[in-house]
């Protein structure tokens, strides 16, 4: 399994638009060959960021997704919505797993 970690960084009066606007995009996402799993966790501290979990089914799927209209169109801002409330910042980090065990 192929990993992506997206810690993005979000002005706070932004935060519920953020949420939203990111939520409403995984419809772009849901049919993706490739894709397992996709999760947003929001910060429990104000200095802290969002983190984007995407679980793939290999690295070379992530990579078709980078180039594909579903990514452009889940990362495209709404009309009309603050230039920042997808995030001031990010860092992606990537990682292959090792160990999975899952409890029930």
């Amino acid at each position: 399994m192929f990993v992506v970690h997206n810690r993005i960084t979000v002005p706070a009066e932004h935060a519920s638009t953020f949420e939203q606007m990111f939520t409403d995009s995984f419809k772009h996402l849901a049919s993706f060959p490739g894709l397992t799993r996709t999760t947003l966790q929001r910060p429990r501290q104000p200095d802290q960021p969002y983190v984007s979990t995407m679980e793939w089914e290999s690295a070379e799927a992530f990579q078709d997704w980078m180039k594909s209209g579903s990514f452009r169109a889940s990362h495209a801002l709404p009309e009309g919505a603050p230039r920042d409330a997808m995030g001031s910042s990010s860092v992606i980090e990537t990682f292959e797993t090792i160990s999975d065990l899952r409890y029930s």
